[in-house]
């Protein structure tokens, strides 16, 4: 396991423990790849793993076996109400449909289950600057157009950008969660990026002063924040989401 993995993952189950420290009963792994992550949390939790990902090569665990589903064009192949805990780390960058996703996790996670999923923060300050300076978010890319470009999985196209076809800001993911009907909706990183601590320093009062200004003319002029969304608009500029490498975001099915 690389080291940058190995940090967003370890990041996803202190998230966990967070959220329910003495969790137990039905685990989903969504985009389990090589089971990387389900052999951390079986080492924590007495969950009883199960995997779902676009193809059943990748996982090294010989006891979990992969349920192959296609989230661009399928559900997720489970009843209602099925399982305790759903992880997501790293995979909505890579669908197109992310909100029908974050529905669908809602759909088979019990009363009081949780969610925990990641994503790469297209808000740091080197993605920001990034996409000041070149158009694109750090991570994101210019995609392939032609056909000979893509390749193809059971019959729908992929694109060959590292797949990050989808960026996803912290507050566009946390209103896709809070409208699935998730609650206690909190964010986290795994870690900081070093190399953006110099900007910052330089940036830091900017960003926060004219943020106070956006936030006072949504808020009287159009209207756009409110009580339940402005905490979220507020962490768009936190210290951690300016620096942060990865955002990791936690949730709750309410009972």
């Amino acid at each position: 396991m690389g080291l940058s993995t190995e940090k967003i993952l370890h990041a996803v189950v202190r998230k966990i423990r967070e959220l329910s420290p003495a969790l137990s009963g039905n685990y989903l792994d969504i985009g389990a790849g090589h089971g990387k992550l389900i052999r951390i949390v079986r080492d924590e939790f007495k969950l009883a793993a199960h995997a779902c990902d676009y193809t059943p090569n990748l996982m090294r665990l010989p006891d979990v076996p992969v349920d192959v589903a296609d989230l661009n064009t399928e559900r997720l192949p489970y009843g209602d109400d099925e399982f305790d805990l759903v992880t997501c780390t790293e995979v909505i960058e890579h669908i197109e449909h992310y909100r029908r996703t974050m529905r669908e996790i809602y759909r088979v996670l019990q009363p009081n289950g949780i969610l925990v999923l990641s994503t790469p923060n297209v808000l740091s300050l080197r993605s920001r600057i990034r996409y000041l300076l070149f158009g694109f978010f750090t991570l994101f890319g210019p995609l392939h157009v032609p056909e000979s470009d893509r390749f193809r999985t059971r019959g729908h196209v992929r694109f060959l950008t590292g797949g990050h076809i989808n960026p996803v800001s912290y507050f566009y993911l946390a209103h896709a969660l809070s409208d699935a009907g998730f609650a206690e909706i909190t964010a986290t990183i795994d870690r900081y990026q070093r190399g953006a601590v110099i900007p910052l320093i330089f940036l830091w009062l900017p960003i926060q002063v004219f943020s106070l200004i956006a936030r006072h003319r949504e808020k009287s002029r159009y209207k756009t924040i409110d009580a339940m969304n402005e905490r979220f608009v507020r962490e768009m500029n936190s210290l951690d989401l300016l620096l942060g490498r990865t955002v990791v975001v936690g949730c709750r099915k309410p009972r």
